[in-house]
């Protein structure tokens, strides 16, 4: 398992409907996938198995610990100052 994928740790979804929106990962499952969430009322991605290949990570990580529900994550993400990028969209660049 690698440790670019472990929980806590942001991404941008790369495919699919919720492109472009940042995600947390909530947990491992295996070698290719993991749990994400958004939440859902904040960036638009609900909590789902996705596969890494579609995620992009990135730098920056919150604590949380692993299975943590939506209200932990949306405590976390205000506690770093992340809530206002969440609700934004990038735009990516194939």
């Amino acid at each position: 398992m690698t440790k670019l994928f472990e929980t806590g740790r942001i991404c941008v979804k790369t495919m699919g409907r919720e492109a472009g929106s940042y995600c947390v990962v909530v947990e491992p499952k295996d070698d290719r996938m993991v749990v994400v969430t958004g939440p859902k009322h904040i960036s638009g991605v609900r909590r789902r198995s996705c596969n890494t290949r579609h995620l992009e990570p990135l730098d920056s990580k919150i604590d949380i610990k692993s299975g943590a529900d939506d209200k932990e994550i949306e405590k976390a993400l205000e506690a770093a100052g992340l809530l206002e990028k969440f609700r934004t969209k990038i735009r990516i660049s194939i």
